[in-house]
């Protein structure tokens, strides 16, 4: 349905909930290299991963390997830093989620490259910098599932 897509992951625990996420949505997931974690068999196991072999994966060296094949005008970039809240989007199938790493985001040439796509989750001014990588893909694609049915 979707492809939600993780730039330099760090955190296993992300990515796995990610997988869940695109196996409940009937979305693929793609990680962007490089990953701060194994994928080995062993490693995932290890971390609860047990159906990640149903998981939709595309594994790719960079994002600019993964623009090729992305529609520019179906790829949104979810950002702390986004004008239009992600409710005020209209998604369409097939439609590119990209997320930065945990720790940094996405990179300031991203989105500066990319300031009409940047979709952020309104939240309250109470000290909280930003939401755990996989609840805003959550949201975000859920809110996408809903507008397209």
């Amino acid at each position: 349905m979707f492809n939600l897509v993780l730039v330099a992951p760090e955190i296993p625990h992300n990515a796995g909930a990610a997988g869940r996420l695109c196996l409940a949505t009937g979305s693929t997931l793609h990680l962007i290299k490089p990953l701060g974690f194994s994928l080995d068999d062993k490693y995932v196991r290890r971390t609860g991963l047990d159906y990640w072999k149903d998981v939709d994966l595309k594994l790719w060296d960079s994002l600019e390997e993964l623009y090729a094949i992305a529609p520019p005008e179906r790829t949104w970039f979810l950002s702390t830093k986004g004008r239009s809240a992600h409710w005020d989007v209209s998604y369409a199938e097939g439609d590119y989620f990209i997320c930065g790493c945990e720790t940094r985001g996405l990179p300031a040439s991203i989105l500066a490259a990319h300031p009409d796509r940047l979709i952020r989750i309104p939240m309250r001014d109470r000290g909280t910098r930003s939401l755990n990588l996989a609840t805003a893909a959550s949201i975000v694609l859920y809110e996408a599932a809903r507008q397209v049915g």
